[in-house]
């Protein structure tokens, strides 16, 4: 969605605030395609900072559907990202234009979709878990082991034992 900028650029002391409607049911970026479980608009307020200047404020507040990075099992991560952005039309041409914001705007217009995608990627986690304990996947057999142990061997030897194991192995050829 896209939102006229032209009053807030151009007129002194203009402050507009609405709450802007997300429409898209997925979310997709670098790290996959995301289904969208609860979005709520997105609070915006708009102030005049200048000559073709403007700040952008607000709230964006949806839970997507990520993968935990242990066991793959599907987990609702909610995101509530406080946003502040400063603005400057295509056409100024001052000396601090690099201290503005550009990738959300096209022309006048703030892209209200791209500004929600680039604020989440900003506040992506690290690392989603579907709790602190969990015990991921067995590497054997893929079993989830929050489920319960799947019996399988997961004995990793010290590789710095090698060598007596090389030892003991060609004594046993003789």
């Amino acid at each position: 969605m896209l939102v006229n900028l032209v009053d807030v650029f151009t007129n002194d002391g203009c402050v507009q605030e609405m709450d802007v409607p997300y429409e898209a049911e997925r979310f997709s970026c670098v790290y996959g395609n995301f289904s969208i479980q609860e979005k709520n608009p997105v609070t915006l307020r708009l102030s005049h900072l200048g000559q073709s200047k403007a700040l952008a404020e607000g709230n964006i507040k949806l839970t997507l559907v990520l993968a935990c990075d242990r066991c793959l099992k599907d987990v609702e991560y909610p995101f509530d990202v406080t946003f502040r952005l400063k603005l400057v039309s295509p056409d100024y041409a001052g000396a601090d234009r690099d201290d503005y914001e550009f990738s959300v705007l096209e022309g006048n217009h703030l892209n209200v979709d791209e500004l929600i995608r680039a604020e989440i990627l900003f506040n992506w986690p690290e690392k989603v878990l579907c709790r602190e304990d969990c015990k991921g996947i067995c590497k054997v057999c893929g079993q989830n082991l929050n489920d319960g142990a799947c019996g399988c061997d997961d004995f990793v030897p010290d590789p710095r034992m090698a060598v007596i194991k090389d030892l003991m192995n060609a004594n046993k050829e003789v």
